[in-house]
């Protein structure tokens, strides 16, 4: 086994079962370590057994490249693997149907894996396909993509679509719903994205008239496709708790029904959003959803299950989930 693959897919199942960051990053940082060594290095370090030589590589991670070289699986991977529980399995009809994944994140802006390993990992999820939905420039905290960023990046997927075809790495952007409810980035180049996914990010507490107005003119927006985690509620996880925004739902959720905007069901663990009388709210308006993991990393691809089983859960249809759709479905739907 590949040494750097192994070392890549212990983080895989490490940040698939939430373990804290420190771990996983020890894993990835070896892996980019060993890939960088050449042919001769890798060797003298195999045959001498001296691989808590280089810094970086401690005892585990040692352990992990010592069994993958000897052309074992690591013991490690395999009681990841083994206990690995399944996740959301009452949302597996669901699950199954879906195709791609519209809300992901690189190291472009705050994700930690570069575009070519989350989109390898999406390959051997099964999707068909997966959106690139780095930040917008305002988030700055999250490094933000300016327009020239985001020009580059567009030219990176078109070579990676190249060699992932026919898996299609759709081009996107998770862009901030600004106070006025204006979007942060050039409209010009948001109708180059195959995907836009608006959400808000600040100024969470504002009141509820504010609030609806702001998120209405996005949803009404034409370049605009699924609106994002809609509440801003944290329920869990080391950022701590947030309350809901206060806006009025049924007027959000009757404009994304009217301009064709998709309500996302936000698959992180921390954000479960939106809550369930939310999401049966937007089944009652006749809204699309979309089941998005909002990854930031590659294990967190996986984490669709757990948008499945909320989904399920409330009645969610099949059929208005837009990413159950073929790639030339959504993208016409998109486009409209």
């Amino acid at each position: 086994m590949d040494p750097v693959a192994a070392l890549r897919e212990v983080g895989f199942w490490l940040e698939r079962s939430r373990a804290q960051t420190h771990r996983v990053r020890a894993y990835r940082r070896a892996a980019d370590l060993v890939e960088r060594l050449d042919p001769a290095e890798r060797a003298a370090h195999a045959r001498a057994g001296t691989w808590t030589e280089l810094t970086g590589i401690g005892p585990k991670t040692a352990a992990v490249i010592a069994a993958a070289v000897a052309g074992q699986t690591p013991p490690y991977l395999t009681e990841l693997i083994e206990q690995a529980a399944p996740i959301g399995a009452e949302g597996a009809p669901l699950r199954d149907r879906l195709r791609g994944d519209l809300h992901t994140h690189s190291d472009w802006s705050d994700g930690g894996s570069p575009i070519a390993e989350m989109m390898r990992t999406a390959v051997r999820l099964g999707h068909e396909y997966c959106a690139l939905t780095d930040h917008s420039p305002r988030l700055t905290v999250a490094n933000g993509l300016s327009a020239q960023r985001l020009r580059a990046q567009l030219d990176v997927i078109a070579e990676l679509n190249r060699e992932l075809a026919p898996f299609r790495v759709l081009t996107g952007i998770e862009v901030d719903i600004l106070d006025d409810g204006a979007l942060d980035q050039d409209a010009d180049l948001l109708a180059d994205l195959d995907v836009v996914v608006a959400s808000v990010h600040s100024q969470l507490r504002a009141d509820a008239e504010t609030m609806t107005r702001r998120m209405v003119y996005a949803v009404a927006n034409p370049h605009v496709d699924v609106l994002g985690h809609c509440t801003g509620r944290l329920v869990e996880g080391g950022r701590g708790t947030r309350p809901e925004s206060s806006f009025d739902a049924a007027v959000v959720f009757e404009a994304c029904r009217q301009f064709g905007t998709a309500v996302e069901i936000n698959c992180r663990p921390e954000r479960r959003d939106p809550p369930s009388r939310l999401i049966r709210l937007a089944i009652d308006t006749g809204c699309y959803f979309s089941i998005d993991t909002d990854a930031h990393a590659p294990g967190q691809l996986d984490w669709q299950g757990y948008g499945c089983a909320r989904a399920v859960a409330n009645g969610v249809p099949a059929d208005r989930v837009i990413n159950t759709w073929p790639v030339a479905q959504l993208l016409t739907w998109c486009a409209e």
